[in-house]
């Protein structure tokens, strides 16, 4: 039997893949966090599927549902929001199904910032403007960040820049990027992204703190600060100029 980590996708229940619908639909057990994975998505179940709420649970119970689930013949769906690949805390229950022996897949989902960038309407990479995407976040009440990956040294490079987790500390964020960016700096804020409530603020770094507020948005959102947010006057891409060499492989 396996063990499949499941990519949810951001919130909206149809967003999660064709791979991820069918694998879900054909586990026994499925193991999910309540307050962030639809409840929709739970209808994908088999109707005698065994589900388990994550939310309350920590990593020593969440690892003995999958190996008991395991042991009594079961596949085991353990759906994760977003895309397992970032910010999923997969990395410790890999490793104790590693040492316990149980075999799993990984099946990735939509992250949550590429649902924010559709819901901006916007490539994050923009010709001659930026081609670099950093997707981080801020040690507060999380685990630290490790020797340089703090904002001030990511800043320097200029790079748009998504922040996960950091909503709630919007002042320190801007506070930390404004010496970098410029205070006129684009800026965006989406929470909720994909859901019937995503909340989509635009603005700058001067003012994007000030709407963040007043929109009473604490968590479950990305920010994203760079130029490429606000870049209308651009090189077209190479890869469909008239100009490109088409001919051969």
């Amino acid at each position: 039997m396996t063990v499949y980590f499941i990519g949810a996708g951001p919130g909206a229940a149809d967003l999660i893949t064709v791979r991820g619908a069918r694998t879900l639909a054909a586990c026994g057990v499925c193991l999910y966090a309540g307050s962030l994975v639809p409840r929709e998505l739970l209808a994908e179940c088999p109707h005698d599927a065994r589900l388990v709420d994550t939310a309350q649970l920590d990593i020593e119970q969440i690892t003995a549902e999958l190996t008991g689930a395991h042991a009594a013949g079961h596949d085991v769906a353990r759906l994760h929001s977003g895309d397992p690949s970032v910010f999923s805390a997969v990395n410790e229950q890999m490793r104790r199904l590693d040492e316990a022996g149980v075999p799993y897949e990984v099946i990735p989902g939509v992250p949550a910032f590429a649902a924010a960038a559709a819901a901006l309407k916007r490539e994050l990479t923009v010709p001659t403007v930026g081609q670099t995407v950093i997707l981080t976040r801020i040690a507060q009440r999380a685990t630290a960040m490790p020797e340089g990956e703090d904002l001030a040294t990511l800043g320097r490079s200029g790079a748009l820049m998504v922040l996960h987790l950091a909503a709630q500390y919007v002042d320190r964020v801007v506070e930390e990027l404004v010496p970098h960016y410029g205070a006129d700096c684009p800026a965006a804020v989406v929470a909720y992204a994909s859901r019937p409530d995503e909340i989509v603020l635009r603005g700058t770094l001067d003012d994007i703190a000030a709407q963040v507020k007043a929109a009473g948005v604490l968590r479950t959102a990305v920010i994203m600060v760079g130029r490429t947010l606000g870049a209308e006057q651009f090189h077209d891409s190479h890869l469909y100029s008239p100009a490109r060499e088409r001919h051969g492989c």
